[in-house]
């Protein structure tokens, strides 16, 4: 039998080159695709519903995935994610009227679930158990970067003055559609093949998902990446129309998502240090209880040079929970079904894109909109409330006799490290 060759990283480089054009593209299209209905005439509750369209089709479609990627190849989904992602940029630039925006919005949405189910699987795969968290913390780099660039670009492009915004924010979702294109360029042989030995020599059966969600540590690492992935969404759906009510410019805007995103990538440079002092559950509870309390803050009327502080600094909290999220989902399922249980940590995600949006419209149209922070805000807090409890569990198990997680000298136990 042939063996395989240790990958090198220069996979997971291209990898989050990628990721961080693919999630330009989508963070360029999201505010652009808020300020294009805006232009067509939507209200607070209709950038709600196209919001959560955004996340409809993959709330259906994760678990499926998940499991063909359990038993195949990952890299098929990153370019035909692409297209998807492309695609509906495209054709959002191109709709008139919210109907076909929110149509359009799912089709990218299915496309950027179908890029991260692939990406993240090929990280657990290609990773060591040890190697997991960094390896999670850099591809989520890509994100940040994209989630930087992205509102940037389209506060420069979109403009409203002398009734453009129609116009402009159709560019911008073009100009979108092209960087997705591009990264394409980067997924060449990005998934190692592996050696017959390290297949199984029959078809495995499948996890069912209920044991996969009773797990422990997969429904913490669930909710807590809804909560956060629920703030960073609804950040960029609605702080486009929060600076509309209080006179900011789409370029202030654009400025202050990426301020935000660049916080996330100091974050996440600087992430083993701070598990090497806190540790993951201390870690977890600590950004989310502080980033629950900036997101409620969010909506007082603050000037433009705080609010930027606060966005800084929620940004950086933000970055914790998603990579930190992987890495307990991935060490907590079954071996043969960690693709699926990424995917159902995407479901939980898709599921809190659906229902956030369309409970912030609700909560926007009845109570302003700078109410949907204050329910983020709760959203977070309890998310810290849940990974105290699991810390505590976990710390009661490892005294009553637990197995750490993997017995490597000097290394801390499970219970310190899973959320």
């Amino acid at each position: 039998m042939r063996t395989v060759q240790e990958p090198g990283r220069s996979w997971l480089l291209r990898l989050v080159i990628a990721f961080a054009l693919a999630q330009g593209a989508v963070s360029m299209a999201r505010p652009a695709v808020s300020y294009r209905a805006l232009s067509l005439g939507a209200d607070e509750r209709a950038i709600g519903v196209i919001t959560g369209v955004y996340a409809l089709l993959p709330l259906f479609a994760a678990v499926p995935l998940g499991r063909r990627t359990d038993h195949g190849r990952c890299a098929p989904l990153l370019p035909f994610g692409v297209v998807l992602i492309a695609g509906g940029c495209a054709l959002s630039g191109r709709a008139d009227s919210l109907t076909a925006m929110a149509a359009w919005s799912g089709v990218m949405g299915l496309g950027h679930l179908c890029f991260v189910i692939g990406a993240q699987s090929i990280v657990a795969r290609q990773s060591a158990p040890a190697e997991q968290d960094r390896n999670f913390g850099h591809f989520t780099i890509g994100a940040s970067l994209g989630q930087l660039i992205g509102p940037m670009a389209a506060g420069y492009l979109i403009s409203e003055r002398d009734g453009a915004m129609a116009r402009t924010s159709a560019l911008a979702l073009l100009v979108s559609a092209a960087v997705a294109a591009v990264s394409l360029t980067s997924l060449r042989r990005i998934e190692h093949r592996c050696a017959p030995v390290a297949r199984r020599a029959e078809p495995a059966a499948k996890v069912p998902v209920g044991r996969i969600l009773r797990a422990r540590g997969v429904p913490a690492g669930i909710f807590i990446s809804l909560a956060v992935l629920s703030a960073t969404d609804i950040l960029t759906a609605y702080l486009p129309v929060v600076g509309e009510h209080r006179g900011i410019a789409p370029a202030t805007i654009g400025l202050l998502l990426s301020l935000r995103a660049a916080a996330t990538v100091a974050c996440r440079l600087v992430m083993t240090p701070m598990l090497r002092v806190l540790g993951r559950t201390a870690l977890l509870t600590t950004t989310c209880l502080l980033a629950g309390l900036l997101c409620a803050g969010i909506a007082l009327p603050v000037p433009v040079a705080v609010l930027a502080v606060m966005l800084a600094v929620l940004g950086f909290c933000l970055g914790v929970g998603q990579p930190l999220s992987m890495t307990t989902v991935v060490q907590a399922a079954p071996p043969e079904a960690r693709s699926t249980a990424l995917a159902l940590r995407l479901t939980g995600n898709r599921l809190g894109q659906v229902a956030a949006p369309a409970s912030a419209g609700l909560i926007a149209a009845v109570a302003g909109t700078a109410a949907p922070f204050v329910m983020l805000g709760a959203l977070l807090i309890a998310a810290a409330g849940l990974g105290v409890r699991g810390g505590r569990r976990d710390r009661r198990a490892g005294a009553a006799g637990a197995v750490p997680a993997e017995p490597r000298p000097g290394r801390r136990s499970a219970g310190r490290d899973r959320a």
